[in-house]
């Protein structure tokens, strides 16, 4: 997906495994934004499955994260999720922990270093 949607990525396209959101600042501009998407499907004979494409979506979830006007948020559920956790006890628990944080790594640039 990176090599097919270069230069699109962080732009006006983010990706993830094998789903595709399309951000615009105006409807003018995503009509544009989603011809530069399917030409660059096209030259790679990618296809969409139809009963799974949403378009003109002003705000809502993908997967797991709040999609609203042009941003890509976290997801208030997954941050209070991890804000009520005990501190962990046990391996399992800071694997858990550290499996929630990577969910949200997007919205913490630091978390890894």
């Amino acid at each position: 997906m990176e090599k097919v949607f270069k230069g699109l990525i962080g732009q006006n396209v983010e990706v993830y495994v094998n789903n595709i959101v399309v951000k615009s600042d105006s409807c003018d501009q995503h009509i544009k934004d989603l011809e530069e998407v399917f030409e660059a499907l096209r030259r790679t004979n990618m296809r969409l499955n139809p009963e799974k494409c949403a378009f003109s979506m002003e705000a809502g979830k993908f997967l797991g994260f709040m999609l609203t006007h042009r941003e890509i948020e976290a997801n208030p559920e997954k941050c209070r999720a991890i804000t009520k956790m005990q501190s962990p006890r046990n391996m399992k628990e800071v694997q858990q922990l550290i499996g929630r944080l990577t969910a949200l790594s997007k919205f913490f640039p630091r978390l890894i270093e």
